[in-house]
C-alpha cells in the first residue's frame, strides 16, 4: 500500500501542470498510468505480464492487457489526461473488447480517473460500472490518501490473482439482481407467493387482497417529510426545520436523481444504508431526498446524513467526535469544517465492509438523537 500511495503523491505533483498542457493520449499513459499499474504491480515492461496494444477481433487494439499466468485478466484503455470519460461509444467499446475476448474485467482511464466496468454482466454498457476512483485532489480533497490507495488496489496485480474484483462484482451486482426482483415481487405478488403466506399464516380469515395490500406496504419506503437543508456554515446543534414541501422551490429530488450516474457499488452501499436507518425504527424514521443529501430524522431530529460521490457515500452523524473511542481511519471530525448535512462527525464509505463496520456509529447516533 506504501508504494501506492507514494505514487499518488508524486502523480498529483504533475496533474495541475499537465492538465493545462492539455495532455494527449500517449504522454498521459507515460506519465500517469504506467507508473500507477507499476506501483499496483503490474510490469508494464514485460509483455508476459502487461501486453501493450493487445489486438482485438475487430483488427483494433486495446491499450493494455494485464496478464495472470500470461491469460488476460484485465482491459485498460487509455484516454487523453482531459477526456470526461463520459463517451458512450468509448465505454462501450471497451467493454466490449472486454467481453468478446472472454475478459471479465476492464477499465476506462484519464490517467487520474480510473472507471472499473463488468464486461460480462447483462446490462448496458454504462450499467456495467462497478465502481471509479479518482486521485484528484480537487475531487478527493476529504479523502485520506489511504481510502484512495485502497480502492485503486482492488485492480493490482495481487488482487486480481485474488479474485477481489470478481467478489465484489457478484456481491454488488448479485444484490442489486435480488433487490429489483424482491421489488417486483412485493409490489405485484404472484399467486403463488400470496398462498404461501396466507399458509405460513396460519389464518384463513385474512383474505389474498389483505396480503397483497401488507406485502406492497411493507416493501414500500416509510413515509417521508420535507426537511430544511443546512446551511455549510450551521453546526450539528443548528435545528433543522421541518417544512412543506410545498414552499421550497418546486422541485422534487428522488433517488433516481442521486443515483442517476453513479456506479452500482454507491447505488447498492447507499440502498443499504438507507435500509438499515430506516430499519431502526419503522414507524418514526422519517427521510427526505434534498438537493445536496438524503436526511433521515427520528420524528424531527435528523441523527444521519449521506451525500453520494462516485466513489462512494459521505455520512454525517449527530455525535460528538471527542467522545468516540479509537474511531477509524475513514471517521473525522468535521465541527470546524464547512459541510452539506447535519452533524459533527463524517464517514467515509467506499465498500459495504466499511458499512458494516459504520453501523454501530450509525445506531449509536440515532440512540443519542431519539
Amino acid at each position: 500500500m506504501k508504494a501506492i500511495i507514494s505514487c499518488i503523491e508524486e502523480l498529483r505533483l504533475k496533474l495541475d501542470r499537465h492538465r493545462k498542457d492539455d495532455l494527449k493520449e500517449y504522454p498521459t499513459r507515460t506519465i500517469f498510468i504506467d507508473p500507477l499499474l507499476q506501483a499496483l504491480g503490474w510490469d508494464v515492461r514485460d509483455p508476459d505480464d502487461v501486453q501493450l496494444e493487445y489486438p482485438t477481433i475487430d483488427g483494433k487494439s486495446v491499450d493494455y492487457a494485464s496478464k495472470i499466468n500470461r491469460k488476460p485478466v484485465l482491459f485498460v484503455e487509455a484516454k487523453s489526461l482531459n477526456d470526461p470519460l463520459t463517451d458512450v461509444k468509448a465505454i462501450t467499446q471497451v467493454v466490449g473488447y472486454a467481453a468478446n475476448a472472454g475478459v471479465e474485467w476492464c477499465i476506462l482511464t484519464n490517467g487520474v480517473n480510473y472507471k472499473v466496468y463488468r464486461s460480462t454482466e447483462k446490462a448496458s454498457a454504462p450499467d456495467k460500472l462497478l465502481f471509479e476512483v479518482s486521485f484528484d485532489p480537487k475531487e478527493t480533497e476529504d479523502m485520506a490518501l489511504q481510502q484512495i490507495a485502497e480502492q485503486l488496489a482492488r485492480f493490482s496485480r495481487d488482487a486480481m490473482a485474488k479474485g477481489v474484483l470478481d467478489e465484489i462484482g457478484e456481491q454488488i451486482f448479485t444484490t442489486g439482481k435480488v433487490r429489483k426482483a424482491l421489488d417486483k415481487l412485493f409490489m405485484d405478488p404472484p399467486t403463488t407467493l400470496i398462498r404461501t403466506i396466507r399458509s405460513a399464516i396460519g389464518d384463513d380469515s385474512i383474505k389474498p387482497v389483505q396480503v397483497k395490500v401488507a406485502l406492497k406496504r411493507l416493501w414500500t419506503q416509510t413515509s417521508e417529510v420535507e426537511v430544511h437543508p443546512i446551511s455549510a456554515g450551521d453546526t450539528a446543534s443548528t435545528k433543522p426545520k421541518i417544512v412543506d414541501a410545498k414552499l421550497r422551490s418546486g422541485k422534487e429530488y428522488g433517488e433516481e436523481f442521486h443515483t442517476k450516474g453513479k456506479p452500482r457499488e454507491v447505488t447498492e452501499l447507499f440502498r443499504t444504508l438507507d435500509k438499515f436507518c430506516r430499519e431502526l425504527d419503522p414507524n418514526n424514521v422519517q427521510k427526505r431526498y434534498l438537493a445536496k443529501y438524503v436526511a433521515y430524522a427520528y420524528v424531527k431530529s435528523i441523527f444521519c446524513s449521506v451525500h453520494l460521490l462516485k466513489s462512494g457515500l459521505r455520512v454525517w452523524l449527530k455525535l460528538d467526535y471527542a467522545r468516540l473511542e479509537n474511531p477509524p481511519d475513514y471517521v473525522r471530525d468535521i465541527s470546524n469544517v464547512g459541510h452539506w448535512g447535519v452533524g459533527d462527525v463524517e464517514l467515509a464509505i467506499n465498500s459495504l465492509e466499511r458499512l458494516q463496520e459504520a453501523k454501530s456509529l450509525i445506531r449509536q447516533s440515532f440512540e443519542e438523537n431519539s
